[in-house]
């Protein structure tokens, strides 16, 4: 299995940022069962105070071979492309083998 971990941090000119969260969790938890090898979606909106990250993914596929396609998957690239990167000014991966 693989982890994919991303921390973003939203442009800090935009409007309605819990508004645009809330759409980023919604649209891509929504992937899992729609996507082979995505296993597990989680977007994380509640964070601490002292976190320097407004919106945290944590997904789990079956492979690296899996998490491959989805990053190409055009059901992920068009809510990459129209919600995510739109609202982002950094964005910080990680991915390990469980």
């Amino acid at each position: 299995m693989v982890k994919h971990m991303i921390v973003w941090k939203f442009h800090e000119d935009l409007e309605n940022k819990e508004q645009t969260a809330q759409e980023i969790k919604e649209a891509l938890e929504g992937l899992v069962g729609r996507i082979d090898g995505l296993l597990e979606m989680h977007i994380h909106t509640e964070r601490l105070p002292v976190s320097s990250g407004d919106l945290m993914m944590d997904s789990s596929f079956a492979d690296a071979a899996a998490l491959a396609a989805y990053q190409k998957n055009p059901l992920h690239q068009a809510i990459a492309n129209g919600l995510v990167r739109p609202a982002m000014a950094q964005r910080l991966s990680f991915d390990y083998e469980v």
